[in-house]
C-alpha cells in the first residue's frame, strides 16, 4: 500500500474504528431496544459487551494511530541521517527506501549505516528482521513508544 497510486479524488483515509464501530454499536443497542429483542437481563449484558467491544476498538484505534505516526518520524529522521553520512552515489538513493527499511536502518550506528545501507537496496532486502540482524553495532532507541 506504500506505493498505491494516490490523487486528490483518493488521498483521504477513514480509520474504521473511529467510524464505523461507533454506528454499528449505536445502531445494534437501539435496534435491539426498538424490537424488545432481549430480556431485561440480556439487555445489561448486551450493553456490557458493546461498550467494552468500543472501548477495545478506540484502544486498538488509538495506538495504531500512535504507531503510524512514529514510523513517519523514524522515516524523517533517518533521511536526514542518511542526507548527512552519505557523501557519495548513496544520497542519491535515499528515497528507494521503505519506512520498514528505514525502521530497521535506525539501530545501526553512523559508521556501518553506508555499508548496510548499501546492502539493504543491492539485496533488496525488505524483511526489518534480517535487516536488525546484519546490524553489528547496535543504535539503541529507548524512545520507541
Amino acid at each position: 500500500m506504500e506505493n498505491s497510486v494516490q490523487n486528490a479524488d483518493s488521498h483521504a483515509k477513514i480509520p474504521t474504528q473511529t467510524f464505523l464501530v461507533p454506528f454499528f454499536m449505536i445502531a445494534i443497542g437501539l435496534t435491539s431496544y426498538s424490537f424488545d429483542l432481549f430480556s431485561d437481563l440480556s439487555r445489561q449484558g448486551l450493553a456490557t459487551f458493546i461498550f467494552t467491544f468500543g472501548v477495545a476498538m478506540a484502544t486498538i484505534g488509538a495506538r495504531k494511530q500512535a504507531i503510524g505516526v512514529q514510523d513517519r518520524v523514524i522515516r524523517l529522521e533517518e533521511r536526514l541521517r542518511m542526507q548527512q553520512l552519505f557523501h557519495d552515489d548513496m544520497a542519491n538513493r535515499i528515497p528507494e527506501f521503505t519506512t520498514r527499511q528505514l525502521i530497521a536502518l535506525r539501530f545501526a550506528s553512523d559508521e556501518e549505516l553506508p555499508d548496510l545501507a548499501r546492502k539493504v537496496l543491492a539485496e533488496n532486502i525488505s524483511d526489518q528482521k534480517v535487516i536488525k540482524q546484519l546490524v553489528q553495532n547496535w543504535r539503541a532507541d529507548h524512545q520507541r513508544v
